[in-house]
């Protein structure tokens, strides 16, 4: 028998996420070495000396369960961003944060927005539950806050997912026009602020989201360590938002979600400041650094506000292969309706440079 057909229909429908070609794969497939992986907007420096010294320490312990509770790092991040315990949520990644809230709230028959080429885990985490999703036309690939207002109102839509910046596309939305929109959004509907990339905007486009928990009680704000930390293997993150909000998401969590290492490897990147500012520093050089390298090969971008660029170029799919073959892991987009388009993820100097000269080589060889 097809065992397929045992499983809802809304799950037989999905379209599986598809992670970034990873080095090992690919040198597998080519037998080539000196691999760069610009594809999955890792930190380039790697993680905080502290996050790893206090991850290696906590294998000492590897075979007692980790504290399902997460107190230490919960209590750090009270410390930092002054709300109260109860109002902080740990997740397997900001992945989880992001399937559980869509678990915890919505089901068959609801309805959820997001954006056209937005992040392809909320359609995925929406369908899984068998809820139906509302993608809403993008205003130059970026969120256009007053159509998804008005087709959540208008199609009685439960939750709303926002990323900001967006990925693939590094769009940004300023936080006087994303607190005009919690302010006119009714409350009965809730608001996933995904800030994956927050630690990368620059200093004139900061805004303060977890002011604003105490204002809209709708509000979910969902954040990762995989990112500007340098934990991406260890899968940590955490949501901050309404008590009894948490506390739903709370319910349909695996009891063990964040194991030992992570919690604790987090606890102290959290702490390191320095490390994050080297990361912002250096990402903002190469933000340059790409930009104007992609200028002068002639290829337009999309404006980034994260740790990646989205750029335009003809036949990408055959320059994304290309790439691969001069040792450079790039991320075809094309499933975000973007298919003319590759995103980069922005890496050290030299890696930077060679993602750059191989495009010059493959455009070369088009003339």
């Amino acid at each position: 028998m097809n065992y397929s057909e045992l499983a809802p229909q809304y799950i037989r429908a999905i379209a599986p996420y598809q992670p970034g070609k990873p080095i090992a794969e690919l040198e597998r497939e080519l037998g080539i070495t000196g691999i760069v992986k610009l594809a999955s907007n890792e930190n380039p420096l790697g993680a905080s000396p502290l996050a790893i010294a206090a991850a290696r320490a906590a294998l000492d312990e590897v075979s007692l369960y980790p504290d399902g509770n997460g107190y230490a790092l919960k209590s750090a991040l009270v410390q930092r961003y002054g709300v109260d315990i109860t109002q902080v949520f740990l997740g397997n990644g900001s992945n989880d944060l992001l399937e559980l809230a869509a678990r915890a709230f919505l089901t068959v028959g609801d309805k959820a927005v997001y954006s056209d080429h937005s992040f392809a885990v909320y359609p995925l985490a929406t369908q899984a539950v068998g809820a139906t999703g509302i993608s809403v036309k993008a205003n130059e690939f970026g969120h256009d806050l007053d159509a998804m207002r008005s087709a959540a109102v208008k199609q009685g839509a439960k939750m709303i997912f926002i990323a900001n910046p967006n990925n693939p596309t590094g769009t940004f939305l300023s936080g006087v026009a994303l607190h005009a929109f919690l302010r006119a959004l009714p409350a009965h509907i809730l608001v996933v602020l995904d800030e994956a990339y927050n630690e990368y905007l620059p200093v004139e486009n900061r805004y303060n989201s977890v002011a604003w928990l105490a204002e809209f009680p709708n509000l979910i704000i969902s954040r990762t360590f995989s990112k500007a930390y340098g934990l991406a293997s260890l899968r940590v993150g955490y949501a901050l938002g309404n008590v009894l909000v948490m506390d739903m998401i709370n319910r349909v969590r695996q009891p063990f979600n964040v194991n030992s290492m992570a919690q604790a490897a987090a606890t102290a990147a959290l702490g390191d400041d320095e490390f994050v500012k080297r990361t912002f520093e250096l990402n903002q050089r190469g933000m340059v650094q790409l930009t104007q390298g992609l200028s002068a090969l002639g290829l337009s971008h999309i404006p980034s506000k994260a740790n990646f660029v989205s750029f335009h170029v003809v036949n990408a799919a055959r320059i994304y292969r290309r790439l691969l073959e001069l040792g450079v892991i790039v991320r075809p987009i094309a499933n975000y309706a973007m298919p003319d388009y590759l995103r980069v993820s922005i890496g050290l100097e030299t890696e930077n440079n060679k993602f750059l000269a191989a495009l010059k080589t493959i455009l070369g060889e088009q003339q």
